[in-house]
């Protein structure tokens, strides 16, 4: 059992948060999903999922072009 001071969704690097937040409200805007600075306890899980898995589908093919170059 993972302990109650662990968190999942940290930043393995942190001078990279601020770049990660700019891509977070970027991928919204596109997807039409309203975020907020700060707190966004209001979006559905759809909504965060798509967020979320819009990021990793980008990340994965910036990635995958990188090693075919």
């Amino acid at each position: 059992m993972a302990s109650s001071s662990s968190k999942s969704n940290r930043v393995e690097v942190p001078e990279a948060k601020g770049a990660l937040d700019k891509f977070k409200t970027e991928v919204a805007s596109e997807l039409g999903v309203n975020l907020k600075e700060g707190y966004n306890g209001d979006l559905t899980s759809k909504e965060a999922g798509s967020i979320g898995g819009e990021m990793v589908r980008r990340m994965i093919k910036k990635q995958e072009e990188e090693m075919n170059n």
